[in-house]
């Protein structure tokens, strides 16, 4: 009936090598930096550049499985199909795949709030506003007005809107640096070890958009050479931005003011550097930025609800609606960001997908470690590497949430055993391999 239109959902070769790294820092750098510069600061003292290059080695011992999986089985399920060649259609494969999304999802919602602070600050509104979530959710809806209208404007638009990203941004870092004279203020104030180790939990939130590149593996052009080139350009491009931002941070605001401005620290700190102009133009960015990592990102989620669907490893109800499958995942995404986007604040949001996203990173690696690592040719150390990395920062970070915020780590347990919960009923009710009809 609507099989044409699955069909062409998936275009093979359809991303260029360009409009990979494009998509993947089209992503990360949309919520990283301007999201999370103040709350990474917050966690790691007068040491918060340092926290991103750390976060950005953790993130290169986990992309290493990711580029490995990529390489030998490139397919547009990313990470779900990783799970399920790891683990079988199983309720750990379900339920972490289902976590994955969940993260993507909360990362939208996060970038969604940043849109609102930033926009409120442009117009002097006061970022603690009812006004922050409505702009958020009006994004959101952006964004999937922007996704309904086809895959092909999806592309260009991002490569476009990366070019504007990454070098208006590392022109912000350089300005800012050589305005104040390339002097550190933001010190005093030691957080110590554990909120060092703590922060970089959400260092890694600002380098996993690589995984939309994993995700999109069988439409990039030669995909078994392009997928791991990509994802390896894309860190590497955020690490230089992200460094030339903090220090460009760090030399126009001391520490208490970063920490007090967190949820829109790159705007306050244009200001004594760059002055009113300044000022306008970083929240200029912040919008194209948020709105363009958007786009992306709901993008990405809705293709991996579908091919989840696809493999029968959740339920698919359509409510009524018409069209493909992948059509009503956009339309649950869309509404699961929004609802994050009204009831949780930055910082919150920002803790749930480091919780999640950390959690099935270990399940992921854990998985390729015990059952695929010989017939992909990983090397365990490596692996096994990222497992204890992940592991050492996920603790420090729930620890010091524990004492500042044990609400959100709570949540966080119980969203985690629900999704986990879920799946086992679903899977035992609907075992894969009944009723199989595929829409590839």
């Amino acid at each position: 009936m609507q099989h044409n239109r699955a069909d062409d959902a998936y275009r093979k070769n359809s991303i260029t090598l360009g409009g990979a790294v494009a998509m993947g820092t089209g992503v990360m750098i949309g919520a990283g930096i301007f999201a999370l510069t103040g709350q990474v600061a917050e966690l790691a003292g007068p040491l918060f550049p340092l926290s991103f290059v750390v976060g950005a080695i953790v993130t290169a011992f986990s992309a290493y499985t990711y580029i490995k999986m990529s390489n030998a089985f490139p397919s547009a399920g990313g990470i779900g199909m990783i799970l399920k060649k790891a683990y079988g259609p199983t309720t750990v494969a379900a339920g972490a795949s289902l976590l994955m999304a969940l993260s993507m999802v909360i990362n939208e919602s996060l970038v969604a709030r940043t849109f609102g602070t930033y926009t409120l600050r442009a117009f002097g509104g006061d970022p603690g506003s009812f006004l922050v979530p409505v702009l958020g959710v009006g994004v959101i809806v952006f964004a999937y007005l922007m996704n309904v209208s086809g895959n092909r404007s999806v592309g260009l638009l991002s490569i476009v809107m990366a070019v504007l990203k990454v070098g208006g941004i590392a022109l912000f870092g350089m300005a800012g640096l050589w305005a104040s004279g390339i002097t550190f203020e933001a010190t005093g104030g030691d957080a110590g070890v554990g909120g060092f180790v703590a922060s970089v939990a959400l260092s890694i939130l600002a380098f996993k958009g690589f995984t939309t590149i994993t995700n999109s593996g069988a439409e990039v052009t030669n995909p078994h050479r392009n997928v791991g080139r990509a994802i390896v350009l894309s860190i590497a491009i955020c690490v230089i931005v992200y460094l030339l931002v903090a220090f460009a941070v760090g030399s126009s605001l001391p520490l208490d003011r970063i920490v007090a401005a967190k949820d829109y620290a790159l705007a306050e700190a244009a200001g004594p550097a760059l002055g009113q102009a300044g000022f306008y133009l970083t929240v200029a960015l912040a919008l194209v930025a948020t709105a363009s990592g958007l786009i992306a990102s709901v993008f990405a989620v809705s293709r991996m609800l579908a091919m989840l669907t696809d493999m029968k490893m959740i339920p698919h109800s359509h409510f009524g609606m018409p069209g493909t499958i992948k059509d009503h995942a956009l339309v649950y995404t869309v509404i699961m960001a929004g609802i994050l986007t009204v009831f949780f604040d930055l910082s919150r949001i920002a803790s749930l997908g480091a919780f999640f996203y950390l959690v099935m990173d270990i399940i992921i690696h854990w998985g390729v470690y015990n059952n695929l690592r010989y017939e992909i040719g990983a090397r365990g150390w490596v692996l096994l590497s990222a497992i204890v990395l992940d592991f050492v920062v996920l603790m420090a970070f729930a620890a010091m949430k524990w004492q500042s915020d044990p609400l959100i780590v709570a949540l966080g347990l119980i969203g985690m055993t629900l999704v986990f919960l879920f799946e086992r009923v679903f899977l035992t009710r609907n075992p894969a391999g009944d009723h199989e009809h595929h829409h590839h």
